[in-house]
């Protein structure tokens, strides 16, 4: 006979998302049964976030080896060992696991459950030998990498960011189909480790990040040897004897690599689910919820990558966190929180780093008459002249009043100076607070208040200013 189980909470998928909502809800005392039907961690420790920055890592340790002689140290050319960074990585991985475990979590008070959910009726799920039903469920089953429609690929051996970090060895001729966040990360990271690197993106590589920024890194990438192919169609892929084959639109030729990587985006899983006998809408996008995270079925609620529609898309691990707090908050104590899609920051990390949060200068231009645009150069600032990491800039949009809309950032440590500006933005702050702000120097975090003071540069040159200080002279 199946057991019954009766927990407050039923969160199904154990990656970024649903960790972080049963962690949320374990503190709290409330009843957990998480249900798992892969790895623990989810795509992000094994396969996503924690892989692909401990591969970066070796990658820039890599390049700055190549890049040091400008300090006065004298080292020989690097050799990278493709088994040794590979041993890198799995052990960067093992040593999070267990944060991540069904150990740690049943300690914790969650009820873990090894196998496949499915929802049988609007209030039941089924898994691993158990009915569940729960008072609300939270649906966290993430997403997996999408195939473009592209002839012959299917018939190709290929490469995703779920198996792309099982390679012992350095591919010698790496193909990238894809131009985007993942695609660009990695294609940087293989040709600082010593492969001839292609990337071929349908439209403008890395297309959701304001286009000035985008330069930087892009430019960055083909610096360091990357072939980026922009507006490039592919149009067949073939497999070979010497390996992987891809047509572009408009070329003669085709480019030809030992190893391709598909890295064009992401699709929901959504799969097996039975979300229909559970009255859940989706579509192609995912999961269909509304602004707080609740779908079709007021009992069951969606979160990170898994989501559709409108409230969909933002596939990051950040944006899954702050999914599961808005959902324990409603699913809870049935209080009004929602996703806020301006205060999540975004951050892209190729060399040199980017990251956005709030609007950009297009939205912005749309949205309000008069806008105001602040920037500032790593040029400029002492201690990336120190560090010779001058390359990049900070852009602010606010308005003409100086209300802080959006920040985007291209330079060294760009995905931890973006915070600031992130509550800037949350909180809906002035340039002021940056005007008035006391920084440590020498620090790259200088750039955000020397943007921030270029907004009173004209006033300060005004002609009333003259006429006050005339003025003042006189009474001594």
């Amino acid at each position: 006979m199946t057991e019954l189980l009766t927990p407050d909470l039923c969160v199904i998928g154990g990656g970024a998302a649903g960790l972080s909502a049963a962690a949320g809800a374990a503190a709290l005392g409330v009843p957990v049964v998480l249900i798992e039907k892969a790895r623990m961690g989810g795509e992000c420790l094994n396969v996503g976030c924690v892989p692909s920055k401990a591969l970066l890592a070796a990658a820039d340790a890599a390049q700055a080896a190549r890049s040091i002689a400008p300090f006065g140290v004298a080292v020989s050319r690097p050799r990278v060992d493709g088994a040794r960074v590979h041993g890198h990585v799995q052990r960067v991985i093992a040593a999070i696991a267990p944060n991540d475990s069904a150990a740690r979590f049943g300690a914790m008070g969650v009820r873990v459950l090894a196998g496949e959910a499915r929802f049988v009726d609007r209030r039941t799920v089924e898994a691993a030998g158990f009915s569940i039903r729960a008072r609300r469920f939270v649906i966290a089953t993430g997403s997996r990498p999408a195939l473009p429609d592209v002839p012959g690929l299917a018939e190709c051996p290929y490469l995703t960011n779920e198996t792309v970090f099982d390679l012992d060895a350095i591919p010698a001729r790496l193909l990238v189909l894809g131009g985007g966040a993942s695609g660009l990360e990695l294609a940087q990271a293989f040709r600082r480790l010593g492969s001839e690197v292609t990337v071929i993106e349908a439209g403008r590589a890395l297309g959701r990040i304001d286009p000035e920024i985008a330069a930087h890194a892009v430019t960055a990438l083909r610096r360091d040897g990357v072939t980026v192919l922009e507006n490039a169609r592919a149009v067949r892929a073939e497999h070979w004897a010497g390996g992987i084959r891809v047509f572009v639109a408009g070329e003669a030729t085709a480019r030809e690599g030992s190893h391709l990587l598909v890295a064009a985006g992401r699709t929901p899983v959504t799969d097996g689910l039975g979300l229909e006998p559970a009255g859940v809408a989706c579509d192609g996008s995912g999961i269909l919820v509304d602004a707080g995270l609740r779908t079709s079925n007021r009992r069951v609620f969606a979160i990170g990558d898994c989501v559709g529609g409108p409230h969909g898309g933002d596939r990051f691990t950040h944006v899954a966190n702050s999914h599961a707090g808005v959902v324990l908050r409603r699913a809870l104590f049935r209080l009004p929180a929602k996703v806020e899609r301006a205060e999540t920051p975004t951050a892209v990390f190729t060399d040199p780093e980017i990251a956005m949060v709030g609007v950009q200068e297009a939205e912005a231009r749309q949205a309000h008459r008069d806008i105001r645009i602040l920037r500032w150069a790593f040029s400029e600032n002492d201690r990336a002249q120190a560090e010779r990491r001058t390359e990049g800039e900070i852009k602010i949009v606010t308005t003409a009043r100086g209300k802080v809309l959006g920040a985007a950032i291209v330079g060294p440590h760009a995905g931890e100076l973006v915070t600031p500006w992130t509550l800037a933005v949350r909180k809906g702050m002035s340039i002021a607070e940056f005007r008035d702000l006391t920084i440590p120097y020498p620090t790259y975090s200088e750039v955000s208040r020397r943007a921030a003071l270029t907004f009173y540069a004209d006033a300060a040159r005004g002609p009333w200013v003259g006429r006050l200080l005339r003025m003042l002279r006189l009474f001594g």
